[in-house]
């Protein structure tokens, strides 16, 4: 999901290889779950909601008038409210389609099932969840979103399948003591930027029956360097000079902050490490703070102006296993891909390789941004480092 951090750009044609495979299965790192008819057992059916109910019929401790404790998380909750980060989530076509995919192909999970949507938007989910054949929907969302979707679940024909709830997860109660499956979009930049998996484990953990689904089940974050002079001058060196003037003051910020945007894969000089992977039936929160070692090594000689993130998610606990890729190898989706700017290049020969360790924590004063530093160390023919270290922020 999520927040744009630039300028969107669409894929270019022709340099997208692997892309007519992005709902392939993710990385085999990604260990398949057990047997999908553990979780298809039997549950009571809820009976039907007959209209959308907000968060204040389910729990006395949602405040309707805290304008005056508000504070930045909770914009973060205003953001979604607009109807055009919808619309970029919604024609994501590598995105939604995968969801789709994975719940109607899947319908032996859903039917007479009780599930819950966490962060459900739109609704979108929800109703791919009623048409798989579940017996009743929980749709929660913190945003004000979900009185469109109240009308779109209407116009639709599943109001008697599919109770909404505005509210946070957290602070909200459900009309039944427990569901069969977790439906969730909770991916941000970074796989983890604004936090919402922790939402997400929330629910798990207060919800899912003990042979319940989370729907994706798992995740990883990878980690490369690519060449890329043109970009790092835009968005960087462009400080150094500004019509005539040194406004270089700016440019120690932009280094601070990572930029989301696509990377053409040509750029490319290293392999693919891992750095995180994430098991959404049995991770906890405390998992989502880490520190990763890497190695990687240039496939040719070139310059590293830069490092990249990008992540895969998968449902594994399904009959047939898929997943898609943010990989800058793949398909074109809105999350792009993560990039951390170096203040100087390294220059490096191929088989040579840079080692050190990437650390990623919520921010101390605003929990949904990400503290996230890189330590470096090269021994190259052209460049040396030695336990450099570089900080950045997500935000």
């Amino acid at each position: 999901m999520k927040r744009n951090h630039s300028p969107s750009k669409g894929p270019s044609s022709g340099d997208e290889p692997g892309s007519e495979s992005n709902t392939s299965p993710p990385s085999k790192k990604m260990s398949a779950a057990s047997d999908p008819d553990a979780a298809s057992s039997s549950s009571a059916a809820v009976e039907p909601a007959s209209s959308p109910i907000s968060a204040q019929q389910h729990s006395s401790s949602t405040k309707e008038d805290a304008s005056d404790d508000r504070t930045s998380k909770d914009y973060y909750f205003d953001s979604y409210a607009h109807h055009g980060i919808h619309e970029e989530m919604l024609k994501d076509e590598v995105r939604t389609r995968t969801y789709q995919m994975a719940i109607l192909n899947n319908k032996h999970l859903f039917e007479g099932k009780i599930v819950l949507d966490v962060g459900c938007g739109t609704g979108i989910l929800s109703m791919f969840a009623v048409q798989a054949g579940a017996a009743h929907v929980y749709a929660v969302d913190c945003s004000s979103i979900i009185q469109q979707a109240s009308r779109i679940v209407k116009d639709n024909g599943m109001a008697d399948k599919i109770t909404l709830i505005q509210g946070k997860m957290e602070e909200i109660e459900l009309p039944v003591s427990g569901v069969d499956i977790i439906v969730s979009e909770w991916m941000g930049y970074f796989l983890l930027y604004e936090s919402m998996l922790n939402t997400v484990l929330y629910a798990r953990d207060k919800w899912l029956k003990p042979q319940g689904v989370v729907f994706p089940d798992k995740a990883v974050m990878y980690l490369c360097a690519i060449e890329d002079e043109q970009m790092k001058y835009e968005r960087v060196d462009f400080w150094e000079n500004v019509y005539g003037f040194d406004m270089s003051a700016l440019k120690e910020v932009a280094l601070k902050e990572p930029v989301v945007d696509v990377v053409d894969p040509k750029l490319v000089v290293t392999n693919l490490v891992p750095i995180l992977n994430i098991d959404l039936q049995k991770c906890t929160e405390a998992d989502l703070t880490f520190s990763s070692p890497f190695r990687l090594c240039a496939q040719r000689r070139d310059y590293i102006h830069s490092f990249v993130s990008y992540f895969e998610c998968a449902f594994t606990s399904v009959h047939k296993p898929l997943g898609f890729s943010t990989s800058p190898f793949s398909k074109y989706t809105h999350w792009k891909q993560t990039i951390f700017f170096l203040n100087d290049p390294i220059s490096i020969c191929e088989g040579e390789e840079v080692t050190g360790t990437i650390a990623c924590k919520p921010n101390p004063k605003n929990e949904r941004d990400l503290d996230i530093s890189l330590e470096l160390n090269f021994d190259g023919t052209h460049s040396k480092l030695i336990d450099k270290r570089v900080e950045y922020r997500l935000r």
